[in-house]
């Protein structure tokens, strides 16, 4: 059996682990932080709960993806024996090309260096390794164990044989991969995120409200989520950073991020991690509210 080792034990990353335990892969999580794979462990737990509750396993197959779990503060230690290493730590370019030095260094020969990246150049991370033809890209979608998509995405220098055996092992967590280019972007986000962008920019603009842009694009569109609440969601600055790369990328006026991001973003409102971005978000409430600055004003 193929051995996993993910890093990060964040929100990816703990989905990512879950999904792998899950359909029998023995998983190494590596993290610099002890809390945080303490709380990783805490969510896997509650998400297996939920699957148990709806029926999706059994309260057997929670203890066996549980003990299928080893965790590790130590990257050495993490990825020494790993012949697959996803790697889904922060979106951030110079983070994700040191940890691959590292990772090349650290890890067996023959082992697949995969990210979780949603943006950033798959080709550029490869280069930092020795091993640019088994570095590929494999962007899950949050939250990991619900979402059947996996973008596989080839860099310049991936071999076949790493894709096929990326689409194979995708194929086998029961998710559908599809495999794209190396573009900033790739397809997810290259949509995606011009889209929000927009939505953001008719906020602006006063062309309409946060709620009557999210129903405008649910109801009109059959999206489960209105582009402003997905954004909150994702994270402002996280869609801030995409939307740079995209813009860097293609050096396109098009891709600029809307201003009221970039200053939402600068005041700390990041959406579902801060608490407040297009709307409030308070622990424990499925409500959907308003944020303050948002609320109708009546001339």
């Amino acid at each position: 059996m193929l051995k996993i080792a993910v890093i990060g034990s964040g929100t990816m990353g703990n989905g990512i682990a879950h999904v792998f335990a899950q359909n029998g892969y023995p998983v190494s999580l590596v993290d610099i932080n002890e809390k945080s794979l303490e709380k990783a462990l805490i969510i896997i737990s509650k998400n297996l709960d939920r699957q148990v509750n709806k029926g999706v396993i059994s309260s057997d197959k929670k203890e066996i993806t549980l003990s299928n779990i080893k965790t590790f503060t130590n990257l050495k230690e993490g990825v020494e024996s790993a012949d697959l290493i996803v790697e889904a730590a922060t979106e951030n370019e110079t983070v994700k090309l040191n940890i691959f030095k590292e990772l090349d260094q650290l890890s067996p020969q023959k082992a697949i260096l995969a990210t979780n990246t949603s943006s950033i150049s798959i080709t550029k991370i490869a280069a930092a390794t020795n091993r640019p033809e088994k570095v590929i890209g494999m962007h899950f979608m949050n939250p990991v164990p619900v979402m059947k998509l996996v973008e596989v995405i080839s860099g310049y220098n991936t071999s076949d044989e790493t894709t096929d055996q990326i689409m194979s092992l995708s194929k086998s967590l029961e998710k559908v991969p599809v495999e794209v280019n190396d573009y900033p972007g790739f397809v997810a986000n290259r949509i995606l995120m011009p889209m929000i962008n927009e939505a953001i920019y008719s906020l602006q603009e006063g062309v309409a409200g946060v709620e009557e842009i999210d129903t405008v694009m649910k109801l009109g569109m059959a999206h489960p989520m209105g582009p402003l609440q997905l954004a909150d969601f994702i994270g402002l600055d996280v869609c801030l950073s995409i939307l740079k790369v995209l813009y860097e990328g293609f050096g396109n006026p098009k891709y600029a991020p809307c201003p009221l991001l970039v200053n939402m973003v600068q005041a700390g409102h990041k959406g579902v991690k801060s608490g407040s971005g297009f709307y409030i978000h308070t622990p424990g409430n499925k409500d959907l509210v308003v944020a303050e600055q948002f609320k109708k004003q009546h001339h």
